[in-house]
């Protein structure tokens, strides 16, 4: 009879969805709160640490980047190292005058991108759809992230909407996953990929028309945000940093004796041996790092172009080396500890602190700094309030995530495939899995292969290996023996059961 029942239910969520297009609100608020009280209880309690940081740290805490967003609020033109789409948010928000604002919303759209999670997999079983919303909502390590200044919130909260969205039909709602993954790819340029990711998937359903939409619909905000920098700079791209970057990534193994470059790159070498060099990004931000001491500021065209020549010769001349590199960088993901790396002063801006945080030191952070007095009409610094503050400590020592669980969650769905294949098992389209598991997997190869790893690149592809894990439960379609039960969200309205 349970079994019955939830199929009933089923049928009227779908039926619904394939009516109008729009949820009704549940006929019975305390039936519904009863059918989905863990996942209120998750919610519950996410919301509780996210007070407690609010509580604690106050208005919010400050990362290098931070003052870099700021001077973009106030002086609208392309920066060369990150896109503009975080300092847009900021200057949405600026007519409050208060960064505190700005962690609420962060902290808001942590809470939202669970309950986009949860959503997403309703198909599954409901613990399995509340287990895929605890890393998101309890993890301490992303609950600072949220209440730290910078994009990482933003852009985890589009990718998840766009993800969540992608089981529809309707062209208007492609066109705003289009606009989601340009907003995403506007806020931290690694949302590139995910266009392709994204537009694989309807081409994979045969739905080559919405295919269009998504690309046209992500495309076009793109391109204008290229023609904007291009304006301004004289150079096509986004940012003007990916040389410097990707320059930065081949030191970890980069050999000139064997790469062998001519007279104009031979001064990017290091002379040192890669296992006696610094982690690769104190080759952008380093005063002795040899393209910082390149003239004129390190991102210009001529520098960034460079930067690039060597990189590319470095891959091509040593492309073993070069996945070995990436391989290491990758499997700092996947660590059952949490080891101080870069540095420890990176590695600080991850932790809840326990003193307050001193001024900037760099001058581009002083001017930054300025700025951020103009925005929150104040001073500007973090008030620790105990004992608040001392709980969040706490908490953080214990409730993380660690790396070897995320690996886990990441290969369940393609276990689970073999497994159900092996039984006689045939899937009928692409499973629902395929879409958030390849974004996440996207999200954590990346920033290792063209930049370096750092903590705050692994959170946003939580939630999605999450819900790929959920997701595969229970198939899109099953198929076996000729018989056929449909479970998933890839299925016309018109037949939709």
């Amino acid at each position: 009879m349970p079994e019955k029942q939830e199929g009933v239910r089923v049928m009227e969520e779908a039926r619904t969805e394939a009516g109008r297009g729009r949820r009704r609100l549940p006929r019975d608020p305390l039936s519904w709160a009863r059918r989905h009280k863990w996942f209120l209880v998750v919610l519950g309690l996410g919301t509780v640490l996210r007070a407690l940081a609010m509580l604690g740290y106050r208005p919010a805490l400050w990362f290098p980047d931070s003052y870099t967003y700021i001077v973009t609020v106030f002086r609208p033109r392309p920066d060369l190292v990150r896109p503009a789409g975080y300092s847009l948010f900021l200057k949405l928000l600026e007519p409050l005058h208060a960064f505190g604002a700005v962690t609420v919303a962060q902290h808001l759209l942590g809470l939202a991108t669970g309950v986009l999670i949860y959503r997403a997999a309703r198909r599954a079983p409901k613990w399995a759809a509340t287990l895929a919303t605890v890393p998101v909502l309890l993890d301490a390590y992303q609950v600072e992230l949220e209440h730290l200044l910078v994009s990482d919130t933003l852009f985890m909260f589009l990718v998840a909407a766009a993800v969540a969205l992608c089981t529809t039909q309707r062209p208007a709602t492609v066109a705003a996953i289009g606009l989601l993954l340009a907003a995403a790819t506007l806020t931290r340029t690694i949302g590139q990929p995910l266009i392709v990711v994204l537009a694989a998937w309807f081409v994979l359903r045969r739905r080559f028309r919405l295919t269009a939409v998504l690309l046209a619909a992500a495309l076009v905000p793109v391109i204008a945000y290229g023609a904007w920098f291009y304006a301004s700079y004289q150079r096509v791209g986004l940012v003007g940093a990916n040389g410097a970057f990707l320059y930065a990534r081949t030191m970890s193994f980069a050999d000139c004796a064997r790469m062998n470059p001519p007279d104009d790159l031979k001064v990017l070498c290091d002379p040192r041996p890669p296992e006696r060099r610094p982690p690769s990004q104190e080759y952008i931000w380093a005063k002795d790092s040899p393209l910082v001491l390149l003239p004129g500021i390190t991102f210009t065209k001529e520098n960034d172009d460079l930067a690039a020549r060597f990189a590319t010769l470095a891959i091509t001349t040593q492309p073993l080396d070069y996945a070995a590199s990436v391989l290491d960088e990758l499997a700092r993901t996947f660590r059952w500890d949490r080891p101080i790396y870069p540095d420890a002063e990176i590695y600080g801006y991850y932790q809840f602190p326990v003193t307050e945080p001193g001024p900037p030191g760099r001058y581009p952070a002083q001017v930054g700094a300025e700025y951020a007095k103009l925005y929150e009409q104040g001073a500007i610094g973090t008030e620790i309030v105990e004992p608040y503050a001392g709980w969040l400590r706490a908490y953080q020592s214990m409730a993380r995530m660690p790396g070897l669980v995320l690996l886990g969650l990441l290969l369940v769905p393609p276990v689970a495939a073999i497994v159900r294949r092996r039984a006689g098992v045939r899937l009928s389209g692409p499973p629902a899995w395929l879409v958030p598991w390849s974004v996440a997997v996207v999200l954590l190869i990346t920033p290792a292969a063209a930049a370096e790893f750092d903590y705050r690149y692994v959170l946003p592809a939580v939630p999605l290996a999450c819900l790929a894990a959920a997701q595969c439960i229970r198939p899109d379609k099953l198929q076996r023996s000729g018989s056929r039960k449909e479970f998933g969200d890839d299925i016309p309205p018109n037949v939709r059961l």
